[in-house]
């Protein structure tokens, strides 16, 4: 029987291939679980629809990331924390603080996730900090702590 997979299944293919696979494992299993629908010919047109509309929104989604990548080369956030002597802070700066204060001060509001940081900021000064826009596409954002 041929089917086109709605998702991942391993050991048979990934999501958007069209597979032929026993009557049983496809009626007991990817019917059951929602992984895949039988390949008819509405169907599959169906499916050639949404593959082109996804890959128009992935196209878009590309051109915003590497807009908002050349945007952070202009943009300094600036993080305030407490702390004590020589510039250390009494806590530290993470993904999350850097991520609410970029959303304050220019609206952009980015997963704390995207963050790549080696390890928390500890003491005051300057950074730079990568930020994963899309899965090709990566920003360098100046961040400064007081």
């Amino acid at each position: 029987m041929k089917v086109i997979l709605l998702e991942e299944v391993k050991g048979t293919g990934k999501a958007g291939d069209v597979v032929t696979v026993s009557d049983g494992f496809a009626r007991n299993k990817l019917f059951k679980e929602n992984l895949a629908m039988e390949a008819t010919k509405s169907n599959i047109k169906k499916h050639d629809a949404s593959i082109k509309k996804l890959a128009e929104k992935k196209a878009a989604e590309l051109a915003e990331a590497k807009e908002l990548s050349e945007k952070f080369k202009t943009l300094s956030v600036t993080v305030n924390a407490k702390g004590g002597e020589g510039g250390r802070l009494f806590g530290s700066i993470g993904a999350a603080d850097i991520a609410k204060a970029l959303e304050e001060e220019y609206s952009i509001a980015i997963d704390k996730r995207k963050f790549k940081l080696d390890s928390p900021i500890k003491i005051t000064g300057d950074y730079e900090v990568d930020v994963k826009l899309y899965p090709e596409v990566t920003g360098t954002l100046k961040v400064k702590v007081q």
